[in-house]
């Protein structure tokens, strides 16, 4: 099987499908295009998302903990506390550990999230360290996001950049592969732009909006987003790849790997579903907020599709990440 996140087709085949018990409670279950589960406690609701860190094996401990939150973010929910499990190959060394809980604990003090507990085991079942985190989060009831409310000519949007956290790991883990090919002055930015992946801003800033849908762009890429947010709001949306904003050092990181940045891993990006009448609120408070926001498309009756070169094309399902292509170099 392919690397990285199962096909959403064989994701609602052997996953999905098995998944027989219902409870009364879970109002939010698994879903394509839901980042988080939602449990139901009368005036408020319980925001749960789980992420392993796999394709990176540098700032692991940090990765951890912004990844999760993030997806907590797209509820537009506060995230409140984490639990880590870390499972370490036998060759690991105890400061290595350290480490890893050194980037933890200071990504959730900056995010204002306790890490309540979790699981620390040396195994040979894995070959390097692997890092899976629950962050759970709260919101009240009644600035639940609702995709119901979706409708046609809703506008899409994405914050930042296109490609942010698969700019970053590329940069840090192919850096010598990288560096008789490009600037080092363009390695660092793009090492840098690690620092831009939390969503938690414009998370919360979209939630007490009202926003009708938000997905953290995470594997897939931009592309990859767009088509589970059209499945999990149920219509069409259409976007304009010359609109999608993505920094020109991600563009030649791209070109050197030869990879698509359009399907590259970009935590730090959220994509946004909002009504014509949201547009200026939103820009005005993420502006104040120093967060770049793009409106890149609109919602269609049906189809999901990205006008390129002045055509019209359909996007794709997602498949395995652009990231794991260009690391196989390794």
């Amino acid at each position: 099987m392919e690397i990285g996140k199962l096909s959403n087709h064989v994701l609602s085949k052997i996953v999905f499908n098995n998944i027989k018990y219902k409870r009364k409670e879970i109002i939010q279950g698994a879903a394509i295009g839901e980042d988080n589960a939602i449990i139901d406690f009368g005036e408020e609701v319980c925001i749960m998302s789980t992420d392993p860190i796999t394709g990176a094996t540098k700032d692991i401990g940090r990765l951890a903990i912004y990844i999760s939150c993030n997806d907590v973010a797209s509820s537009g929910a506060e995230p409140i506390g984490a639990l880590l499990t870390i499972l370490a190959p036998p060759s690991i060394k105890e400061e290595d550990i350290e480490l890893i809980m050194k980037e933890a604990g200071e990504a959730a003090q900056e995010l204002k999230v306790e890490i309540m507990g979790g699981h620390t085991e040396i195994t040979d079942a894995v070959n390097r360290v692997v890092i899976s985190t629950t962050v759970i989060g709260k919101q009240k009831k009644k600035k639940m996001i609702d995709t119901g409310k979706v409708k046609l000519g809703d506008k899409v949007l994405i914050t930042k950049y296109a490609g942010i956290e698969g700019t970053s790991i590329l940069a840090k883990e192919l850096e010598e592969c990288l560096e008789d090919k490009m600037d080092k002055e363009k390695i660092i930015e793009a090492k840098d732009m690690g620092n831009m992946i939390s969503v938690i801003k414009e998370g919360i800033i979209c939630g007490e909006i009202g926003v009708n849908y938000m997905h953290d762009i995470t594997e897939g890429g931009v592309l990859g987003a767009v088509w589970e947010g059209a499945v999990a709001v149920n219509k069409g949306i259409k976007i304009y790849e010359e609109l999608i904003p993505m920094k020109e050092v991600t563009k030649e990181i791209s070109a050197i790997l030869n990879i698509d940045p359009y399907r590259l891993i970009s935590s730090g990006s959220m994509l946004i579903i909002a009504s014509e009448e949201q547009i200026g609120t939103i820009e005005e408070k993420l502006e104040k907020e120093g967060i770049k926001v793009t409106i890149i498309g609109e919602i269609i009756e049906k189809d999901i599709l990205i006008e390129r070169d002045g055509s019209l094309r359909e996007i794709d399902p997602p498949t395995s990440d652009e990231l794991y292509k260009a690391l196989s170099i390794l």
